[in-house]
């Protein structure tokens, strides 16, 4: 066998696992979702001024 038909079908394989490989990743990892974090309004004074010390 010619050394450039076995350059190139051992190219287009190897492009055929890879594209195997991330095709598998993108549906094994999950996409993470960014949920609104709702913060209450501080009622007293300790919690005013922690809450002023946590934002700094």
């Amino acid at each position: 066998m010619p050394d450039i038909k076995l350059k190139f079908i051992l190219s287009v394989l190897a492009g055929i696992v890879f594209s195997f490989l991330f095709i598998l990743l993108a549906f094994a990892l999950p996409l993470e979702e960014k949920k609104q974090q709702i913060i209450k309004k501080p009622k007293g004074k300790l919690e005013q001024i922690s809450h002023a010390v946590k934002t700094r």
